[in-house]
């Protein structure tokens, strides 16, 4: 496993965002694992969270400049980091976000920050996709702006399961909408992390049963 990624499933575990137990996601699927960005709670460990994405951008989008969206709320956090440190890498983007209920005063409408303009690329930071269902609620969102063209994805962690079909959800969501989805680790990462250490082989177990389940063939 690549040293980075090690290094993020042993930050994702000592914020407390990665956690094992009895979890209900938002699919509605019992999951024996679960990823919270809501865990992370100060400043050094947002901006260590920004500089992974950070990372996994460049890695990917390389210099390309993009319009961050942070879907309300976990979202919002994430977009905000992310930019400050692609910023400290040298590239400076801007982000905006969405409000859970339209604004009537002010300056009105579903959106705060920056709105994109017709030919610039919005890129969505999510925590994480498990059945694509925050994903589709996040481009039924931005359908509103009538410049908006999304061009990547980015999550925590893939979790490798199935979405609407045998298929894995990132897999759904990048051929329905036709952009690609990103992660900075997946499941099987995190697997091989804890196999490390045999006091976690009944989480190890669990999850293994998890995925014969829900694991995407393809």
């Amino acid at each position: 496993m690549e040293g980075y990624k090690r290094e993020f499933i042993q930050f994702l575990e000592g914020a407390g965002v990665l956690k094992f137990g009895d979890f209900t996601a938002k699919s509605g699927r019992k999951i024996p694992y679960f990823i919270n960005a809501g865990e992370i709670k100060t400043g050094d460990q947002i901006a260590r969270l920004g500089e992974f994405y950070a990372k996994s951008y460049l890695d990917k989008v390389g210099n390309r400049r993009a319009v961050l969206y942070g879907p309300a709320y976990k979202g919002i956090s994430i977009a905000v980091a992310t930019s400050i440190g692609l910023s400290k890498s040298g590239l400076d983007v801007p982000f905006f976000f969405n409000r859970k209920e339209a604004k009537d005063h002010g300056e009105g409408g579903v959106f705060v920050g920056y709105k994109p303009s017709a030919g610039e690329d919005v890129v969505i930071v999510e925590d994480v996709i498990t059945a694509g269902t925050a994903i589709r609620e996040s481009m039924a969102i931005l359908s509103g702006l009538e410049s908006a063209r999304v061009a990547a994805c980015f999550v925590m962690v893939d979790r490798k399961e199935k979405g609407q079909t045998e298929k894995s959800a990132m897999a759904e969501v990048g051929e329905e909408f036709g952009f690609p989805v990103y992660s900075v680790v997946d499941v099987y990462d995190i697997i091989e992390y804890l196999e490390e250490d045999s006091k976690n082989a009944e989480n190890v177990a669990r999850i293994r049963k998890y995925l014969e389940v829900y694991g995407a063939k393809a």
